[in-house]
């Protein structure tokens, strides 16, 4: 049975709260014998203030000597211990103690703060699924989901995780997808819908024919993303690193010219000793070491939260700076789902569903579920122009079915359309037979989406699309987008961000979903996927993943990344400029061990508590 924990909190945070609440009664009766006693006072003093300093501050002493012998002089534990060391030395024992246990009381908030920061993070790993239950004949057995193959049937039943990605054979229930996707509400499943590992199955049992190994599903790429997004560090947190390899040396250099020189030139040492230790302490780095890369993890989590994963802090500070978003059509701000609203005759229809045989284009799937008895077997070749369409060599001569640029590469005469939809057209031994006029409808969410990059002042914002321009015109009117661009191939969709990247003074984010939005993702400054629908290179290729396919929560990523920049800023400017007038006012002894304690483990708490509002700011969103 597991052990209960004091107020929740882990075994390390229980022994540091332990070690610091022994250590400060410990401090408190030291001044009963300073204040009270007229025998041994300094003596009995030393004595407890010293064994309060081994129970607190022995892990920091250890931790500076095991640094010093690997080369790494210059940190925080060794300017800690050099303070307090140098207090004792000079007979402020109950200050050198105090020095050590408020230090540790920093570090013991810092300590929450970061599990609390982790549990968005740490709660994606419950989604990891410990068993499947594979069906064996009438029955079936709990097996490791690493050696489910693709085609085997899974049984879920109420109240169990999903264990790998695959598509409903028996069986309607609702899903919890909200440690997936951050959606509170169920969705509703039936026969023949995808289902995505990691869902909770919340009503009845369901049979599932797997559809991708364990290693490719949902749950298995989610914990590669975030457990690499904490290694990727930002710019700020780089730099904070550096400033603290070198600032700390100099620092040390600093108080020893503090304790030398004044006291060579106007003697009374001990004051200057004091005055270098209190230089000391109030220039120990921990307030920005500790709340930069929090304040970042804090962002990270948050995002989380929300059904994005942001795949680094790197990627917080660009996206913080996004001035233009270039947005993909099909699949991104509409829903990617086509159905044939008219088409000329039966044989356009059963030649578009054997070119399209193979297809896995949304365009290509609409064809085939409205074909029906599609024999693959007259299909004696298949081309695919990138673009364009599909070119197939069949038992019934050649088939083009495509688009417009299609029809004019092999001069097929085809009729004039007006349209607002996408129109495929169908030729047979290069002569047109026939066309399809396809729908796609815009998301709910897609009109939400752009509103809400104007209120945060993105006004530059671009479509493109392979579709035409007529269609393409019609859902940027309709959207309100000012720049939209049609009958794009996918070279010329990263020519066309290449132009934008150019003129544009800020960052520039683009979001799409299908494989052939995988080079402009990884060209632009921050690539932006959808991940419930997006293919494995859109994935791949991005910086930041939409796990509800919402374009919406774009926003919602620049504001979190906007406000985590603005917290990481307070940080800086909070901290350095309390410790600048502190260390200068201890210079000339206007201040003393206590003040710098104060800046030092004060600032570095308030530091921390900023750091975790990143938390709490956007939850729900």
């Amino acid at each position: 049975m597991k052990k209960k924990r004091i107020f929740g909190l882990s075994k390390r945070n229980e022994t540091r709260l332990f070690q610091i609440v022994v250590s400060l009664i410990l401090m408190i009766t030291s001044f009963f014998f300073v204040e009270y006693s007229m025998f041994f006072a300094g003596d009995v003093t030393f004595a407890i203030c010293f064994v309060a300093y081994m129970i607190v501050g022995h892990k920091i002493l250890l931790r500076a000597l095991r640094n010093i012998f690997h080369g790494k002089v210059f940190d925080e534990n060794f300017l800690m211990t050099l303070a307090t060391i140098g207090a004792f030395a000079i007979g402020e024992y109950v200050e050198g103690l105090a020095v050590m246990i408020f230090y540790q009381v920093g570090e013991f908030f810092q300590s929450l703060a970061t599990e609390k920061s982790r549990n968005s993070i740490a709660e994606l790993m419950d989604i990891c699924p410990e068993y499947a239950n594979l069906m064996v004949g009438e029955t079936f057995k709990k097996v490791d989901p690493e050696t489910v193959k693709i085609g085997d049937v899974v049984v879920v039943k109420a109240g169990e995780k999903i264990p790998l990605d695959g598509k409903v054979i028996f069986g309607e229930s609702t899903l919890d997808q909200k440690a997936l996707t951050g959606e509170s509400l169920p969705i509703s499943i039936s026969v023949g819908d995808n289902v995505l590992s990691g869902s909770i199955n919340l009503s009845s049992n369901l049979q599932i024919k797997v559809t991708s190994l364990y290693e490719n599903s949902t749950v298995a790429k989610i914990l590669e993303l975030v457990e690499n997004a904490s290694m990727r560090k930002s710019k700020s947190e780089k730099f904070i690193s550096k400033f603290a390899k070198y600032y700390t040396p100099l620092v040390v250099i600093a108080a020893f010219i503090i304790a030398l020189i004044p006291s060579l030139i106007w003697k009374n040492p001990d004051v200057w000793v004091y005055n270098a230790l209190t230089f000391l302490v109030v220039s120990c780095p921990c307030a920005l070491v500790i709340s930069i890369p929090m304040s970042f993890f804090g962002g990270l989590g948050s995002a989380s939260n929300c059904g994005v994963l942001i795949k680094g802090a790197n990627y917080i500070e660009t996206l913080a700076k996004i001035e233009t978003v270039v947005f993909d059509k099909t699949g991104t701000l509409t829903k990617g789902t086509f159905e044939i609203l008219e088409v000329t005759n039966d044989e356009t229809l059963q030649m578009a569903g054997l070119a399209q045989c193979y297809s896995n284009h949304p365009i290509g799937i609409s064809i085939l579920k409205k074909a029906k008895n599609i024999d693959i077997k007259h299909v004696k070749s298949l081309y695919e122009h990138q673009g364009m369409g599909v070119e197939a060599e069949t038992d019934y001569g050649n088939i083009l079915c495509g688009n417009e640029k299609l029809m004019d590469k092999f001069s097929v005469e085809i009729p004039f359309l007006e349209r607002e939809h996408t129109i495929i057209y169908v030729a047979k031994n290069y002569s047109y037979i026939g066309h399809l006029i396809i729908g796609d409808t815009v998301k709910d969410d897609s009109n939400v989406a752009i509103e809400k990059l104007e209120k945060l002042g993105v006004n530059n914002i671009f479509m493109l699309s392979g579709d035409s321009q007529s269609v393409v015109d019609k859902v940027g009117e309709n959207l309100g987008i000012s720049y939209s661009y049609g009958e794009l191939l996918p070279s010329q969709k990263v020519e066309m961000l290449e132009e934008i990247l150019t003129n544009s003074d800020g960052k520039v984010a683009f979001c799409g979903d299908g494989i052939n939005d995988a080079p402009s993702l990884s060209r632009s400054d921050v690539g932006i996927s959808m991940g419930g629908l997006g293919s494995d290179a859109a994935i791949e290729a991005s910086d930041v993943v939409i796990m509800t396919d919402q374009p919406s929560k774009i926003g919602t990523a620049i504001e979190i990344s906007r406000y985590t920049m603005k917290i990481v800023k307070q940080n800086i400017i909070f901290a350095l400029g309390i410790k600048a007038i502190v260390m200068v006012l201890g210079i000339f002894s206007l201040s003393n061990l206590w003040l710098a304690i104060l800046a030092d483990v004060g600032v570095s708490i308030v530091a921390i508590l900023n750091a975790s509002r990143t938390l709490y700011k956007f939850r729900g969103k």
